[in-house]
């Protein structure tokens, strides 16, 4: 059964993807890994690590995972989405800051 991700996906996530397994594949080819090396060290079948070439949003994050944690990259998933550089998330922390500060009154009697 054919995932609906794929079909709702944007063009730019979809060229993304492209270029990460592509990526992926040179950083194996620089290694002198085999296709089926990959596969074993990963621990997944080989038609699925050449999805992983591909960059299909079918595969498993944890595949994917696994994959650079095999060429070396363990840490790489940990930083695309490192709340210090989301800027939008800082810029929306700011926008709901309160506008005035009050000094803090009297307590109240329950």
């Amino acid at each position: 059964m054919k995932s609906a991700v794929a079909d709702i996906l944007p063009p730019r996530v979809k060229r993304s993807l492209a270029k990460l397994g592509g990526d992926i594949a040179i950083a194996r080819k620089k290694r002198h890994l085999t296709i089926m090396m990959m596969a074993e060290r990963v621990g997944v079948a080989k038609s699925t690590y050449l999805k992983v070439e591909k960059g299909d949003p079918t595969v498993a994050l944890g595949t994917y995972a696994m994959t650079f944690f095999v060429l070396g990259l363990g840490e790489v998933l940990g930083d695309i989405i490192d709340v210090r550089r989301d800027d939008q998330g800082l810029l929306l922390d700011i926008e709901r800051l309160p506008k005035r500060i009050r000094r803090p009154g009297p307590p109240r009697a329950l």
